[in-house]
């Protein structure tokens, strides 16, 4: 029996998220105003796959921390198509670290296939990096939304999905690694992915049955729209999170991670 458009299969879910459906930036200049970048982790250098900077949300101050792949080949190279090196997410700490101080939410966009895997990113401490991201994630006091708008990969995803809510789009997917990966780790066999896709569920409608996300994002052909339902739902939930006395809020994120 063919399937309806709407009801696409694992495998295809996880062909869309990888195409270039959405950008990082593209989606701040949709979302947010008055946007300024901020570059550097203040101790080795800039990672451009990580854009992060202040900006405001219907007149509230807010700090957006976006994964992107990249819009053409040499911006995909450059950065390594969304996969952070180390100093890309201890900048992603700097700018958390800074949002925490100033009482300002904080909102991360994902679009990751994994941390970069390079050795130098290995010796320039990339676990420690993702450890302390996922750690410190624990400790703000201020509410945190993440958004899954395409790939959500293993440790380079969750270091920025530590957070009182987790969103996805559509068409995005959230795993512990690819269902290449996976076939290859449990069959020997990577051509066996669309059925390693199946069995992990990680699909945004499996994820939100089994509660490790809060709500679905849905894509169409204008970006616009879809920039203006997320834009609507951050501020009402940002609403929300922002009357739950603080330690409340750190106690029920440490409770929701504690779960898993």
């Amino acid at each position: 029996m063919a399937l309806f458009k709407r009801e696409m299969s694992a495998a295809q879910v996880v062909k869309k998220s990888r195409e270039d459906r959405f950008h990082g930036r593209e989606i701040i200049e949709g979302v947010f105003d008055n946007f300024f970048e901020q570059h550097g982790d203040r101790l080795y250098g800039e990672d451009s796959s990580v854009i992060g900077g202040v900006a405001e949300l219907n007149g509230q101050a807010v700090t957006v921390i976006a994964i992107d792949k990249g819009t053409n080949l040499d911006d995909k190279l450059n950065k390594r198509n969304g996969s952070p090196q180390p100093w890309g997410y201890r900048k992603a700490i700097r700018l958390m670290e800074q949002a925490n101080k100033f009482g300002r939410p904080i909102i991360t966009l994902i679009n990751t296939p994994g941390a970069f895997p390079g050795k130098t990113a290995e010796d320039l401490g990339q676990g420690d990096a993702i450890a302390q991201s996922i750690l410190k994630s624990m400790t703000f006091k201020v509410p945190m939304i993440a958004v899954i708008y395409g790939e959500g990969g293993s440790g380079g995803a969750l270091a920025l999905a530590t957070t009182d809510r987790v969103w996805m789009f559509q068409h995005a997917t959230y795993s512990i690694l690819s269902p290449e990966g996976f076939a290859a780790i449990l069959w020997k066999d990577s051509k066996r992915a669309g059925e390693a896709a199946e069995l992990m569920g990680l699909t945004p409608k499996n994820l939100l049955d089994k509660q490790v996300i809060d709500a679905i994002i849905p894509e169409s052909n204008s970006h616009k729209r879809v920039f203006a339902v997320l834009r609507t739902r951050l501020h009402a939930e940002l609403k929300t999170l922002g009357k739950v006395p603080t330690n409340k809020l750190v106690q029920a994120r440490r409770a929701r991670f504690r779960v898993f």
